[in-house]
């Protein structure tokens, strides 16, 4: 069996045993900051909104990262599309699983955006995520992993982070840093706040080389209706929709790239750079999503259709501010 990358071997103990992995589960939380420069993506959580919120639920508050200072989210599991089968070992702890998702204890339908008390035994089973793409699990005191420059996300391609740098296997023993913590907690109740119920464009600010694409390709651009295809991942989402031309072509001097940022290869399809994106890339960026739309384009999945809407920066500070203090909101109004 496997654990967490730099945890012992646990002997007694209290963790999650995989019985099944689900489809593509990993350890996640807020990101990887500032290693850009090393050539680490910040990973992450693909909506953070439902990560901050399940960590919440069991009473995990955003702890000073080491060598930052800054708040950092605890890890969660980000579950896609199918979930996995846990049974829990050794003690009891609370959880919480937010998102549109049918969950299971001991064969028996829960309710997610609960905080849930599981006693040694309990199967815990997120079956399938119903609506959107994406569901989060947090535990109380968190998941027993260590950090790799600051962070506990798992970066499957470079093999870092989460439990062994990959997604779950079946077998795989998943320790709990602090099973204790949160108990009081079970029974709260947050309010559903889903991203992906959210119907308007994609808001995104032009640049940084929309110079090189004429107006009527801009315009095509923001008209459109895209589709995300099968070439779908943390790494970036592919568009299917009317072809794009760079009146300076689709080649540029590399330069940095941003959690999503829309590129415009040579086939003239749109690419958006998510969380695992590379650090830099050589295609002219079109635009960029803004912070406060992520966490919908996170839950979107193949398949899924969407427009674009162009919008001023000061426009998008606004409203990541707003985002900001809605959660502030979400916590003052968390129940038991």
């Amino acid at each position: 069996m496997s654990t967490a990358m730099g945890v012992p071997e646990p002997g007694a103990g209290v963790a999650f045993v995989v019985e099944a992995p689900g489809m593509m589960t990993t350890l996640q939380d807020a990101g990887r900051l500032g290693q850009g420069h090393l050539g680490l993506p910040p990973s992450g959580a693909l909506d953070g909104m439902s990560l901050g919120q399940a960590n919440a639920l069991v009473g995990n508050a955003p702890k000073p990262d080491c060598q930052t200072g800054q708040p950092q989210e605890f890890g969660a599991l980000e579950i896609t599309l199918l979930g996995p089968r846990l049974r829990l070992s050794g003690g009891r702890c609370v959880v919480a699983v937010t998102g549109d998702a049918e969950v299971l204890v001991n064969g028996r339908r829960v309710e997610t955006f609960r905080a849930l008390a599981l006693e040694a035994g309990d199967e815990l089973h997120v079956r399938r995520v119903l609506s959107g793409a994406r569901a989060y699990l947090a535990v109380g005191g968190g998941f027993a992993s260590t950090p790799f420059l600051g962070s506990v996300s798992t970066l499957v391609r470079a093999g870092v982070g989460g439990f062994d740098g990959r997604a779950l296997e079946a077998g795989d023993r998943l320790p709990l840093s602090d099973p204790a913590a949160g108990i009081e907690h079970a029974g709260r109740v947050g309010e559903r706040h889903l991203p992906q119920r959210e119907k308007r464009p994609v808001r995104v600010v032009l640049g940084p080389q929309s110079g090189a694409f004429s107006h009527a390709g801009i315009t095509r651009f923001l008209t459109a209706e895209w589709t995300i295809s099968t070439l779908a991942d943390r790494m970036g989402y592919r568009l299917h929709g009317p072809e794009l031309k760079s009146a300076a072509g689709h080649n540029i001097v590399s330069d940095a790239l941003l959690t999503g940022s829309v590129q415009i290869p040579g086939d003239g399809r749109p690419i958006i750079a998510m969380h695992d994106r590379g650090t830099t890339g050589g295609y002219p960026k079109i635009a960029t999503v803004i912070r406060a739309d992520l966490a919908r384009l996170g839950q979107m999945k193949p398949g899924d259709r969407l427009r674009f809407e162009a919008i001023e920066p000061a426009h998008a500070e606004t409203l990541w501010r707003g985002r900001q203090r809605a959660f502030r909101r979400y916590l003052a109004g968390l129940a038991t």
